[in-house]
């Protein structure tokens, strides 16, 4: 049985939720998992901490709730700081080199990644860091192809955005790959 459990946090208005929803449905839709996901906001809509929890798995899902995550993906210091303690020992940490500065406190694989930065310089459009944030995740964990993510921004997002969006996707995917991974 195979079941992987991951959080999603950062900022609200991050797009932190939308990446965690895509994430499940390309697992259920295009690769035959069962998933479930599930969020939380902080305080604002906008700039509180967001988060988001996803399962996925190849056996029935009772709990949709993530305590220790095998992927962690902070997009902020305020998620890094409060969450990067409950990863699982050699888990995957993910998070930005713009917002987030590393301490020594995760015992995980971290891929600590210029996603913004690159982001702002290849698209120019900050609206899309969220999907490159998806990208990279599926690089480094192969959790489902991404053919099955290019599906389903397909179906979510509207046609004049459709290309921005792939774009981001294949950065991050790009920046997910040829990344080192360091260890704390």
């Amino acid at each position: 049985m195979s079941r992987h459990r991951l959080i999603f946090a950062g900022s609200g208005g991050q797009g932190v939720i939308t990446a965690a929803i895509i994430l499940a449905e390309a697992a259920v839709l295009f690769e035959g998992q069962n998933a479930v996901q599930s969020q939380s906001y902080g305080a604002a809509a906008r700039g509180g901490i967001s988060r988001s929890d996803v399962i996925i798995s190849d056996a029935p899902i009772h709990f949709p709730k993530v305590n220790q995550p095998n992927t962690l993906i902070c997009l902020t210091q305020e998620a890094y700081n409060k969450f990067n303690s409950v990863i699982r020992p050699g888990g995957i940490l993910i998070t930005d080199t713009h917002y987030v500065s590393l301490d020594t406190r995760a015992e995980a694989r971290i891929y600590h990644l210029p996603l913004y930065t690159s982001v702002m310089q290849e698209i120019g459009k900050p609206v899309v860091f969220n999907i490159c944030v998806l990208g990279a995740l599926q690089a480094i964990t192969g959790l489902v192809r991404l053919d099955s993510l290019h599906q389903i921004l397909k179906k979510r997002i509207p046609s004049r955005f459709l290309d921005i969006n792939e774009r981001a996707l294949q950065l991050g995917a790009e920046l997910g790959k040829n990344t080192e991974v360091q260890t704390h």
